[in-house]
């Protein structure tokens, strides 16, 4: 295995292994904004999650679709700490993507514990919750041997 292979299955493996992401937002004006929410990950690079539309990242991402993402494993001693690090473009699902997104999403929760399934009519109006998606188009792991930023750019 060559280093971005070997790069590239650390990031699969700390997106299979967490539940959990940091979605950088921000408003129409800048201003940032971050979210821990629920993830499902389809092929590495699509971010499903389920948020009331009214919430903070939801308007954000309706005026400003960029955002970043970073998943890590918060317990792991001090200096030891690994994650992935993404820029990717997020949107409202609707129509076939909805349908799509929400089989996704439902199995990773069903997976995870979580107490329901997830069918389109609950993320569809005029329910309280939507789905969003954010498709990355860059990822990056930290790597021990660059140098000065040790952030790498990684193929998955």
């Amino acid at each position: 295995m060559n280093q971005q292979e070997d790069l590239g299955a650390i990031a699969r493996g700390i997106i299979d292994a967490n539940l959990y992401m940091v979605l950088g937002t921000a408003d129409e004006t800048g201003r940032p904004w971050v979210s821990p929410v629920y993830y499902a990950a389809a092929r590495y690079t699509e971010f499903l999650w389920v948020s009331s539309p009214e919430a903070t990242h939801s308007r954000n991402i309706a005026a400003r679709p960029q955002v970043s993402i970073v998943v890590f494993d918060s317990q792991v001693p001090i200096g030891t700490g690994q994650g992935v690090y993404m820029s990717a473009v997020a949107q409202e699902l609707e129509g076939e993507n909805l349908d799509r997104g929400i089989e996704v999403f439902s199995r990773r929760s069903g997976e995870h514990g979580g107490k329901r399934e997830w069918k389109a009519e609950d993320v569809r109006p005029p329910a309280a919750y939507r789905l969003y998606r954010a498709t990355a188009s860059e990822h990056s792991v930290l790597d021990p041997d660059a140098s000065p930023d040790h952030r790498t750019s990684v193929i998955l």
